[in-house]
């Protein structure tokens, strides 16, 4: 099996990563919740899964809450943080996990402003400023578009809010350890990441970052192995947003995971990812009819999307995987409005999204079966 699938989550993951679950799962009691070793075992791992993951985002360990995903961190900031009353600016480039939540506070009377982008996937920057109102509360955006691969502007952004008194909440889900972020330098308020793709862990893991002095209403309330005599859920960071009994397991996993990265090098791991996407996007742009979308003279994560011809994006996929045993992600994308700036709302489109462990023979096989699939489309 050849994976080019990595934005949707990281395969292989190190083979580290898979003996700490193992280990968690044999050793593990629960975090938080006692004093006997097996409880310490698990307390011990997530503080330096903590410490690891601020580490690699630049942000503060104590101001970092462990969530299942970063949708649920993307929740937790937008509901926790903007109310019906305040306006919001966010872009075409998000995903469901940005759009959605943000929807859900405009059908109860919050202000939206969406920035558009062009066909090639960049963001009209003007559009920040023009978007201004007297009750605007927050910039929410992405890092990286997961259709395009596109990076968004955060040192403009994050002036923008600055300059502006807006708070600053970042979707990393395309780009947490694979490109330096330095969350607190930058100003970021709230980082919201996954653990399962670029921090190379398990799935059913991931957080947030929080700036110091900032409150987030969680939530979720509940048992937190402290103050259970108390009515109201812990307000310090980080037991403010992680009610319930913490993943453990697969923390343990995301440690060895971000352990990997620290030891192998980010800078590394990025360039390595970026040659072999530069080496299929060189190979397949004179293919007739292959359609590459996204700006490649910007800076973009790994990624590369493309229509055949009229081929539906499904039919596409399904020959890479029967006939080639390629592995990659059709259809929309969980990203409406950039599928309706790219005029691909129909069709969808096949993403090729790459990792450190793929090999240049894999990116060949690539190249060949998009050139076949392609030639069988001019024939029909």
């Amino acid at each position: 099996m050849i994976y080019f699938d990595n934005a949707a989550t990281s395969l292989p993951k190190p083979p580290t990563v898979g003996r700490a679950v193992l280990a968690a799962i044999n050793t593990f009691g629960g975090a938080g919740r006692g004093g006997h070793p097996a409880s310490l075992a698990a307390t011990r791992c997530i503080f330096q899964a903590r410490k690891a993951v601020a580490e690699l985002l630049g942000a503060a360990a104590g101001q970092t809450a462990f969530t299942a995903n970063a949708t649920e961190s993307l929740n937790i900031a937008i509901s926790g943080l903007l109310t019906r009353e305040d306006h919001v600016i966010t872009t075409a480039l998000e995903h469901n996990s940005v759009l959605r939540p943000l929807y859900k506070l405009r059908s109860q009377g919050m202000g939206l402003s969406i920035i558009e982008m062009d066909q090639k996937g960049n963001l009209d920057y003007d559009g920040f400023r023009r978007s201004l109102r007297p009750n605007s509360k927050a910039v929410v955006c992405t890092h990286a578009s997961n259709l395009t691969g596109t990076l968004t502007n955060l040192d403009f952004i994050a002036d923008f809010c600055k300059e502006n008194g807006l708070l600053l909440i970042v979707d990393a889900s395309q780009t947490a350890g694979v490109f330096p972020i330095y969350a607190d330098k930058l100003g970021i308020d709230v980082l919201c990441f996954t653990g399962h793709k670029g921090l190379l862990g398990p799935q059913g893991t991931g957080g947030l970052c929080i700036r110091k002095g900032l409150a987030v209403m969680p939530l979720k309330v509940g048992g937190s192995g402290l103050h259970s005599y108390s009515e109201t859920h812990p307000a310090g960071m980080p037991e403010a947003l992680e009610a319930g009994t913490a993943n453990a397991h697969g923390i343990a996993g995301l440690l060895a995971g971000v352990e990997y990265i620290l030891e192998a090098g980010m800078d590394t791991i990025r360039n390595r990812e970026l040659e072999l996407e530069k080496l299929f996007r060189q190979g397949i742009s004179a293919i007739p009819g292959v359609c590459i979308y996204g700006d490649p003279d910007r800076p973009h994560a790994p990624i590369v999307t493309l229509n055949i011809g009229s081929l539906d994006s499904g039919e596409v996929g399904d020959r890479l995987a029967t006939i080639y045993d390629i592995c990659v992600r059709t259809g929309a994308h969980c990203a409406p409005l950039a599928h309706l700036a790219l005029g691909t709302q129909e069709q969808g489109a096949v993403r090729f999204s790459f990792s450190s462990f793929n090999t240049e023979e894999e990116i060949q096989t690539g190249i060949r079966a998009v050139a076949e699939i392609a030639a069988e489309w001019e024939q029909e």
